[in-house]
């Protein structure tokens, strides 16, 4: 990420919204649940229906979040992590490049609030895409 992408990050604001305000959004699928935890941090589960892209690579070379934003950038991305302020890094710098974004906490947060929660699998355990 470029100093002045994360200066403009720094500046930009995204809500923050609880889990059970995001249910609706996501299971009609208007929105996506990412968890932008690192690999190997998942294993107590992931919500269900998250894609699992780390905050690194967004920060860094977006190996995986290129084509997911191309797929995926017109609709509203709801991030989670593991105590809420990664989560709130990854929105704000998507929402500063104009992407709809809303922090909605962490993993712990969605599972307390009922959102059903799935084992990891491998792949999300060690990272292998």
């Amino acid at each position: 990420m470029s100093a002045l992408r994360l200066l403009q990050s720094l500046f930009t604001s995204s809500p923050r919204r609880a889990p059970a305000d995001c249910f609706a959004h996501v299971r009609t699928g208007t929105a996506i649940l990412v968890d932008v935890r690192e690999p190997g941090e998942c294993r107590r589960g992931v919500a269900a229906q998250a894609v699992l892209l780390p905050l690194s690579d967004l920060a860094g070379r977006r190996k995986r979040w290129k084509p997911f934003l191309a797929a995926h950038g017109d609709r509203e991305l709801v991030f989670y992590c593991g105590a809420g302020v990664r989560s709130g890094m990854a929105a704000r710098t998507l929402a500063a490049e104009g992407f709809r974004t809303v922090n909605a906490g962490s993993f712990q947060a969605w599972a307390d609030a009922g959102w059903p929660v799935v084992a990891p699998t491998d792949a999300d355990v060690h990272g292998k895409s």
